[in-house]
């Protein structure tokens, strides 16, 4: 497996990155001999191998423009934000290349737009996750006891959205 190996001097622990479009990504330490690093990657080849086919089988991405992706965000966020009466105090929609979504402490929920290339469920549950951080700011037991009791099964988004959001992220819109 070619994996590719950076040593980061402000890297305090070893640890594998699967970026969305390339290979695996090793980074540690500066210091790490190559003896640690042979035995870092033999330890972690069998994750890298699953993640890699979980890849290998990710879903096709629906045939949507941008800004049609955007409405649909937008539209769903503001029916949850109603129905789930919390009121963010501005909705973005927007590229970010690494997150789904976030909750400023101004009350601000962002959103990517990718999410609507999702399954439904999926969406639903990052909606619900931000607007909950209106009334919760960390990822505490709190909570997830307030996205639990909104969404009792958001574990299944959160684990489809692990095992292939990667695939969303790489999406360019036509």
């Amino acid at each position: 497996m070619d994996v590719e190996v950076r040593v980061s001097p402000r890297a305090r622990r070893a640890r594998i990155e699967l970026p969305p479009g390339r290979g695996p990504l090793l980074v540690v330490p500066r210091g790490t001999s190559d003896r640690q690093i042979r035995r870092l990657l033999d330890g972690w080849t069998p994750w890298v191998e699953r993640r890699l086919a979980a890849r290998a089988d990710a879903p096709t991405l629906a045939d949507l423009t941008e800004d049609e992706c955007r409405r649909r965000v937008r539209s769903e966020a503001t029916r949850i934000a109603a129905a789930e009466a919390l009121e963010p105090a501005r909705i973005r929609i927007a590229g970010q290349r690494t997150r789904w979504g976030s909750c400023s402490p101004r009350g601000t929920v962002s959103l990517n737009w990718r999410l609507a290339l999702a399954p439904h469920g999926v969406l639903d549950y990052v909606i619900v996750h931000e607007l909950c951080h209106l009334l919760e700011a960390n990822h505490g037991p709190r909570f997830w006891a307030l996205v639990a009791e909104r969404r009792p099964g958001y574990r299944e988004p959160k684990r489809w959205l692990r095992d292939h959001g990667h695939a969303l992220l790489v999406h360019r819109a036509r």
